[in-house]
């Protein structure tokens, strides 16, 4: 059984893990900040936010690491208490068997001194002999079933051990391919970082954000030419990561949109025209998997920073763009 890993014991690694990953993350930008001659109390108040982000979306899914760790827990627990019943009848039955035998041997002496005095009593100790025999045969027919049962329970044990040793390696193997995408991007775009710009990698996903000064005039859902080049750029590395899922979500402020004759009706219907166009850049490269794609519009919902103030709501106007592995494998070793 040494070779068996807690399933809780994994998953808290998992836990630990991804809680590092977000402080090493919010501790460089801070440094990267503090060491720049251009910071601003407008970039501290960025970067505080992203982290209220970053650990509320790390407290949802450690949420639901600990329901998935809860019921594999419950297995394993149920599992272990059968064999603790398991090994307690054994060893009960283990005692009455030597009882048994201490019993035979102790009638079968005095079925030897008895034989040459009375023949009733030899048949006595013969009917008594053979009651002992059955009895010791029924006991060794229910430890070999019991011993079957412990069996079963240790190989049912070692294959739910497998199973989590393989979720491990998927899990490890995903966070290894994100982490050369966020590199890959970063490199890419390194030209349009601090623009209004940012690259960050969280929750096994890479979130690529451009501000609306990058991409769109005030009330424009058409990419200008330096934010046309950034999503061009960003759709090269796409292009040759096509077992990644894209998807483009535009987001405004809280300010109502007036609509001036321009086919926009609202804040929802700019921000999904914004994420469609950013869309329609990026199928200009035919490498890119169209079904990989999808455009959301998320109005005002969705904000990283108060809508109060003039930065605030310069924040909340962007484009996000959200890279997700394929889960497949993964999906398929949780239903198993």
């Amino acid at each position: 059984m040494k070779d068996n890993i807690h399933p809780q014991f994994t998953l808290k690694l998992i836990e630990n893990y991804l809680d590092m990953r977000i402080f090493y993350l919010i501790l460089g930008a801070l440094a990267l900040a503090l060491s720049s001659s251009c910071v601003s109390s407008k970039v501290y108040e960025e970067l505080r936010d992203k982290y209220e982000t970053l650990r509320d979306e790390n407290e949802s899914l450690m949420s639901r690491l600990d329901n998935h760790n809860n019921t594999v827990d419950h297995r394993s627990a149920g599992l272990e208490k059968q064999l603790e019943k398991v090994n307690s009848a054994k060893s009960r039955l283990q005692m009455d068997l030597d009882a048994l035998k201490k019993s035979y041997e102790t009638l079968k002496n005095s079925y030897d001194a008895l034989e040459e005095n009375s023949s009733s009593s030899l048949s006595e100790n013969l009917a008594r002999n053979r009651e002992l025999l059955a009895e010791l045969n029924e006991k060794e027919k229910r430890l070999a079933i019991e011993a079957a049962r412990i069996e079963e329970i240790k190989a049912a044990l070692a294959s739910r051990s497998a199973r989590v040793e393989e979720l491990e390696a998927t899990i490890a193997a995903k966070e290894a391919q994100m982490k050369s995408l966020k590199n890959a991007i970063s490199n890419a775009l390194v030209n349009f970082e601090g623009k209004g710009l940012t690259v960050e990698q969280r929750d096994g996903k890479v979130y690529v954000s451009m501000e609306n000064k990058l991409l769109f005039a005030t009330g424009s859902w058409e990419v200008n030419v330096n934010g046309r080049q950034a999503v061009v750029e960003l759709g090269k590395v796409l292009a040759e990561n096509p077992e990644i899922a894209v998807l483009i979500e535009g987001h405004t402020d809280n300010v109502p949109y007036r609509s001036q004759g321009q086919g926009v009706d609202n804040n929802w219907d700019l921000s999904t025209k914004r994420a469609t166009a950013i869309i329609n850049i990026l199928i200009e490269n035919a490498e890119i998997p169209k079904e990989n794609l999808t455009a959301a519009g998320r109005s005002e919902y969705a904000p990283i920073a108060t809508n109060s103030t003039v930065e605030g709501k310069a924040k909340n106007r962007r484009i996000e763009v959200i890279l997700t592995p394929k889960l497949d494998e993964l999906n398929r070793l949780l239903s198993e």
